[in-house]
């Protein structure tokens, strides 16, 4: 159990469930936080997660970003089946749920906490004692349940119009909502700044009363695993740097496109992508 005595202060923290993912080649560290972190990482921030797993895995990956670690028999594990129709996923198991009480007190301070549930193990009720400069959210993992064989499905977020507005900005998928655009607009409404995004079509964001639509470069698509992840990561780091919603957005569909053409992790964007991406908008 990773829990390190003595913490710096951070940057940006990034809370949910470091996952076991299990791919035709063998199982793979993932999870919303880790993409973010790593995202987040580059863009040149001091980065912590807060997490419960089973640690069968390295955390290689993650060198450079401090993991605490509350401790799991095993850890959320999902196995991501793509084919024409799109992608179907299977959880086999679940770890623990993450609550403000294990956050810590070092890193209650964080200008940017991420709230970023896979398998809605993140309580919202930290959402109330949160004081962050930028509270951020990935919903992806509220927006969810599964079956008894594990087969992930859409699900109603019965408390999403008390918990959106006590954030500052989300991110969720096309996929997350199934398409739903009346769905779309109810969260539109309670966030006060949400993005959609929409694969290869770019993203779509939200804010003050106005929608603005956002295309995708054209990319060659290798492994669009976490590609909604590290949009997330880097457009709440612009905003927390001062970006409007629109540039932040408009930059993150940028880092996405980047991210599609590598796999897993490795997908992440290197500082040297975001310095080239970040002199391209001046």
């Amino acid at each position: 159990m990773l829990r390190p005595t003595r913490l710096e202060t951070i940057d940006y923290l990034a809370i949910g469930h470091l996952t076991r993912d299990l791919t035709p080649t063998g199982a793979r560290l993932g999870g919303s936080v880790a993409y973010a972190a790593r995202t987040a990482q580059a863009l040149g921030l001091r980065v912590g997660v807060l997490t419960a797993w089973g640690e069968e895995l390295p955390l290689d990956e993650l060198d450079g970003i401090t993991v605490v670690n509350i401790g799991a028999e095993a850890s959320t594990s999902f196995e991501n089946v793509y084919s024409a129709e799109g992608r179907r996923q299977r959880v086999d198991s679940i770890a623990p749920t993450l609550d403000y009480y294990q956050i810590p007190e070092a890193w209650r301070s964080a200008p940017i906490v991420h709230l970023a549930p896979v398998a809605g193990e993140v309580s919202e009720r930290m959402l109330s004692y949160l004081d962050a400069k930028l509270v951020c959210a990935t919903p992806q993992g509220w927006l969810r349940g599964w079956d008894a064989e594990g087969w992930v499905r859409a699900s109603d977020w019965v408390v999403a119009e008390q918990a959106l507005p006590q954030v500052d900005a989300a991110v969720i998928s096309m996929e997350d909502v199934q398409a739903d655009e009346e769905q779309i607009t109810q969260l539109a409404l309670a966030a006060p700044v949400l993005a959609v995004t929409d694969a290869a079509h770019g993203a779509r964001v939200f804010a003050a009363g106005e929608e603005h639509i956002i295309e995708a470069p054209a990319s060659e698509e290798v492994d669009p695993t976490g590609a909604g992840d590290i949009f997330a990561a880097a457009f709440f780091t612009r905003l927390h740097f001062g970006d409007t919603p629109l540039a932040a957005g408009r930059f993150a569909t940028q880092v996405a496109s980047l991210s599609v053409k590598r796999s897993g992790l490795a997908s992440t964007p290197t500082p040297d992508e975001l310095y080239d991406l970040m002199a391209e908008a001046l």
